[in-house]
């Protein structure tokens, strides 16, 4: 019989368990079965918050800077570099994890700090930016990532507009001819799970406006302020896909820094090295906090399956909770779903125990597919 070589490639448990120690604990409950068993673990990400985190897991080396965060004030946001390669979160610069309890800007918060973390991948060497978008807490089309590099919004007295999509509404004139010139030597690849357009009732302000404290009335506020934005620098662009990832600012990488779109997990599979160890892989672990209908639309676990089920290696998945049908998870190549859910339905405890309870859901994956 072939020996067993498990490869773990889980997303965060978020609000629970980082992908790192997602890998820990699935490792410790494997072994507590199968003592012996050989186990490779590659903590993944999509392009959200996290991906950071899943760069230096895999071995590049994390930096910090000093950047402006949504609200204006100072924040200290984490990148990722090896050789010639950054990756960049923009959530770590721009993130709603930067907004205080309950407290949102969805008018006025900026991605000014993305636009000095892409600054200081430049200066760190990078050649190659892989940037991560999603988790913001913005709505502002990129514009404040494109100030920090160097382009000027102006309104019709000649002054700078404020920061955040509600000002974009007095924006008369967009000049992106003072942006970064290193930007043009530069392969920037915009990765993203989100493929909407910048606006309109698919896009940005419409679908996550209100997660990030948007009223109706915010909503369409923003929405008017973007398309006002896109006819000076570009409307055809505004309806490529990702165009409306992280408030839009993808629409701004894509429209003025030349970016490429390519769905994030893809790319965060090829950066992490997932090939070569999934070719010494016989069982796959994959997962994130919840299997659900978002899961099938460019979600880690179903870019691993899908990878993992071209290489022909089975594929399980663990989960906090588990809100798809056994049709669904066979047809993203998920052979089984172990959901912590099942061993405590109490949804508080659930997420308070998750390392213990992910221990004895990997006990369960070991004896089923292992003994």
């Amino acid at each position: 019989m072939e020996t067993a070589h498990v490869l773990v490639a889980a997303d965060k448990f978020k609000g629970s368990l980082t992908a790192v120690q997602v890998a820990e604990r699935v490792t410790a409950g494997l072994r507590r079965v199968v003592p012996g068993v050989r186990v490779e673990t590659l903590p993944v990400a999509d392009g959200g918050d996290g991906t950071v985190a899943a760069a230096v897991a895999a071995g590049f080396e994390r930096r910090e800077a000093r950047v402006t965060g949504p609200l204006g004030t100072e924040v200290t946001a984490a990148y990722a570099v090896r050789d010639t390669t950054a990756v960049v979160e923009m959530a770590e610069a721009s993130g709603l994890q930067h907004l205080p309890a309950g407290e949102f800007a969805p008018l006025t918060a900026t991605t000014y700090g993305s636009g000095e973390l892409l600054a200081a991948a430049l200066d760190a060497g990078a050649r190659t930016i892989v940037f991560g978008v999603g988790g913001s807490a913005t709505n502002d089309g990129g514009a404040g990532m494109l100030a920090a590099l160097g382009a000027r919004f102006l309104d019709g007295d000649g002054k700078p507009v404020g920061p955040g999509g509600g000002a974009l509404a007095a924006l008369a004139e967009a000049d992106l001819s003072g942006l970064d010139p290193r930007l043009a030597d530069v392969d920037l690849i915009l990765a993203s799970d989100v493929d909407n357009p910048l606006t309109g009732p698919k896009g940005a302000p419409e679908v996550y406006g209100r997660q990030k404290g948007a009223t109706e009335d915010d909503i369409a506020v923003l929405d008017a302020a973007l398309a006002h934005y896109a006819s000076l620098l570009g409307p055809e662009t505004a309806e490529l896909p990702g165009a409306g990832a992280a408030g839009g600012i993808g629409y701004g990488a894509l429209v003025a820094l030349g970016a490429r779109f390519r769905p994030g997990i893809e790319v965060m599979l090829d950066v992490l090295g997932f090939a070569p160890a999934l070719a010494r892989a016989t069982l796959v672990v994959t997962g994130e906090g919840s299997l659900d209908e978002q899961t099938l639309h460019g979600k880690a676990p179903a870019g691993v399956a899908a990878a993992a089920r071209t290489a022909g290696v089975e594929t399980v998945a663990v989960c906090g909770r588990l809100a798809l049908p056994p049709e669904a998870l066979t047809g993203a190549g998920i052979s089984r779903a172990y959901a912590l859910t099942d061993l405590e339905p109490d949804p508080a405890v659930c997420m308070a125990q998750a390392g213990p309870l992910l221990e004895r859901a990997a006990e369960a994956i070991a004896r089923d597919f292992l003994s």
